[in-house]
């Protein structure tokens, strides 16, 4: 009888310590510093973007957050060093659309991003918005529509680079539209802009704050907000809803995730810290004054959206003929 006492609690204590084992990391991480990794180049609103959620955190952990700037391949190296760190929450990893969009124009990444990273919280969208030289005979979305059509191929439209979201959003708008533009891609959505005010280029679709200096000067002329709201920095232009055209909206979100393995309850605690941060008062007055605006939301959603991205950027990505690399 005693002996089977001693076996019934001595399960129950293995038990116990297995779910304390679980609980406690949770409760008491991080117990050292965070590496935050962002895959860009030092400099620009994404690297502010990092740079003000790692500070905040470290704020409220009490513990270092490094932001860890590592460039190259696309953003792909930075993706990948985050999918083969140890699974213990303290590398994170801030992404852009490439989470979603890798599989379709790269043909041999080193990591799946749907197998090898959890997502953690979606954190933050900068708005596009569609521009215009001012020769191009059109004030409105639909006027431009109705010229691309009037003049099949006539009208070009530059962009970042092959595979970005400054060349992705006017293939999904030639898409929905049943228009066709000719793609000039430049080495980076700064020259892009360049081109579209020397009117080397008709149209463009870029970030607001980056652009929203040349519209307010009149170098260039903005037909819509690729977004469900309007853009406070020029409150006056519409949305692409609003101008006419559905399902153009077309952000450039971040979001933050860290290697697969992770710990559900350390996850769930780096979600609670991003939500806190993201909801302040001091964070959101420094990353909206740079145009850029935070958002949260559950693990769930953030993986749910990642996938719904890829399926909807695939079709558009096939019917532009972008080969994967």
């Amino acid at each position: 009888m005693f002996r089977f006492l001693r076996v019934i609690f001595s399960g129950l204590a293995a038990a116990l310590c297995v779910l304390t084992s679980n609980v406690v990391p949770a409760q008491s991480f991080p117990l050292k510093t965070i590496r935050m990794i962002l895959p860009f180049p030092p400099g620009g609103p994404t690297d502010l973007l990092g740079r003000s959620i790692a500070q905040k955190l470290a704020d409220q952990f009490g513990h270092q957050v490094i932001a860890d700037n590592r460039p190259g391949a696309g953003g792909n190296l930075g993706l990948e060093v985050a999918a083969k760190s140890p699974p213990d929450g303290y590398t994170i990893v801030l992404s852009s659309p490439l989470i979603a969009l890798g599989p379709l124009l790269y043909s041999r990444l080193n990591y799946d991003p749907f197998r090898d990273l959890a997502p953690i919280s979606l954190v933050a969208v900068i708005q596009n918005i569609l521009l215009v030289h001012p020769s191009v005979p059109a004030k409105t979305l639909k006027e431009l529509i109705q010229v691309a059509r009037r003049s099949p191929g006539k009208l070009n439209y530059g962009s970042g680079g092959v595979g970005t979201t400054t060349h992705l959003a006017p293939e999904l708008l030639k898409s929905l539209a049943k228009i066709n533009m000719v793609h000039v891609p430049y080495k980076g959505s700064g020259l892009a802009l360049i081109g579209l005010i020397g009117g080397d280029v008709d149209l463009l679709i870029m970030a607001v704050p980056a652009s929203a200096a040349q519209v307010q000067a009149g170098k260039v002329r903005a037909l819509a907000v690729l977004s469900t709201q309007r853009a406070a920095a020029l409150p006056d232009v519409p949305t692409t809803k609003e101008a006419g055209v559905e399902n153009l909206e077309v952000p450039i979100w971040y979001g933050i995730l860290t290697a697969a393995a992770t710990p559900r309850d350390i996850i769930t605690r780096l979600n609670t810290e991003l939500t806190k941060a993201l909801t302040s008062a001091d964070l959101k007055e420094r990353l909206t004054g740079a145009g850029i605006e935070p958002m949260t939301s559950t693990p769930e959603q953030f993986g749910n959206f990642i996938r719904s991205e890829n399926v909807r950027f695939a079709k558009v990505i096939k019917d532009a003929g972008i080969k994967p690399e």
